[in-house]
């Protein structure tokens, strides 16, 4: 689960990472209030689940309280896009206002789950802000990386690395250490699979300060992490991954014009291969489970209809836990209540897989009979 910036910075605040004075506004007003209490300059800055904010226009710096007025004027509201949101904007609710931090150097910091390695790998680089993906393009050499054994831990000669890397001594280099065992603590302890700070600075002080927090936490740790869990704002979701959610339903929206329904998450990616090898590309992702009843059938159907650009629906079940007798039963009554208006192909295996397909050939629907994988793939194409 992903969360605002302004709520890692919550998190950091409470881990003894630095972070700069800041406070979160929805409306203008409120936003000249927190500038005034800040003092000038500070930076309003675009609270939307997505990074390059500020080449979209919604990051701005302001050296009065009059213009963060202003400029969280502009922002709020504004449909934000970033390469991150795949050119479709996301809608901004809440600007953060942050005291403007005076900078010498701008750092790169990040972790995440290596699933590779099993380790905890840790990027660094000393061309910290925003182009450093165009860093991680043209020189991949200047981002360094160091893998942790998470049953070892965090080690020193893997922090002095780090800080030479950085060209970090004295201390400055002291701090940095410090800083990232406290990072990696709180990576560990929330479960986290993201953390990056761009930049991480180093102030004309010799601080070290995040001044970007992005902080992504394994979904399925979240019952340990009730005060995580609290920061969810279903405005940055996906509004059909967001039903799916509630009906217990795994789905997520792709680009393509091919839906799916599969149960089990592995045939559902192998699905999605078959269909992109078969000339198509699929409209999304969705795992209904080993139990498909009608009910969770009926909502998938729902979802996936209600995606305009779906010409077509595969549905590929093995009958193990469910028989195919009951999933065509199931798929029969779902397509019925829905108004199916697309055609679907469904291929089946398993416990009573003919009887499976005689109730699917009688329904009288457009629903059509895979023989096996391959016989579904040449088909979906067709339809695509």
């Amino acid at each position: 689960m992903k969360i605002h910036e302004y709520q890692a910075k919550e998190l950091f605040r409470a881990h003894d990472i630095l972070v700069p004075d800041s406070e979160v506004a929805r409306d203008p007003d409120h936003a000249r209030r927190i500038a005034e209490t800040l003092g000038s300059p500070v930076v309003i800055k675009a609270q939307v689940h997505a990074g390059g904010r500020g080449k979209g226009g919604g990051v701005q710096v302001v050296d009065s309280a009059a213009a963060a007025e202003q400029a969280a004027r502009n922002i709020l509201g504004m449909e934000l896009v970033t390469e991150q949101t795949a050119g479709m904007g996301k809608t901004v609710n809440q600007v953060l206002v942050e005291r403007a931090v005076a900078i010498d150097r701008e750092l790169y910091c990040s972790l995440l789950v290596n699933r590779d390695t099993a380790t905890i790998t840790i990027l660094v680089s000393s061309d910290g802000g925003m182009n450093i993906e165009e860093v991680a393009a043209a020189t991949p050499e200047r981002i360094v990386s160091v893998d942790v054994n998470p049953l070892l831990g965090l080690q020193g000669f893997q922090l002095r690395a780090l800080a030479a890397v950085l060209a970090l001594s004295g201390d400055t280099g002291k701090k940095f250490s410090a800083m990232m065992r406290r990072l990696y603590r709180f990576f560990v302890d929330y479960d986290c699979s993201m953390v990056e700070i761009n930049p991480l600075v180093v102030t004309d002080q010799g601080e070290l300060i995040a001044i970007d927090a992005k902080v992504d936490i394994d979904g399925n740790s979240l019952y340990r992490h009730p005060d995580v869990a609290a920061m969810r704002d279903p405005l940055e979701e996906d509004p059909h991954e967001r039903k799916a959610a509630e009906f217990d339903l795994n789905y997520i929206k792709l680009s393509g014009n091919i839906g799916n329904m599969v149960n089990g998450a592995g045939l559902a990616m192998a699905t999605m291969d078959i269909i992109k090898q078969a000339g198509a590309e699929p409209a999304n992702f969705l795992d209904v489970g080993g139990g498909a009843s009608a009910a969770r059938v009926e909502q998938g159907f729902r979802i996936i209809l209600d995606d305009p650009h779906v010409k077509g629906i595969l549905i590929n079940i093995f009958g193990g836990i469910l028989r195919c007798d009951e999933l065509a039963r199931g798929v029969v009554q779902a397509a019925t209540a829905v108004g199916l208006s697309v055609p679907v192909v469904v291929r089946m295996e398993g416990t009573n897989v003919e009887e499976g397909r005689r109730i699917l050939a009688d329904s009288g629907l457009n629903l059509i009979n895979a023989e096996d994988i391959g016989d579904a793939a040449r088909k979906v194409a067709e339809i695509a």
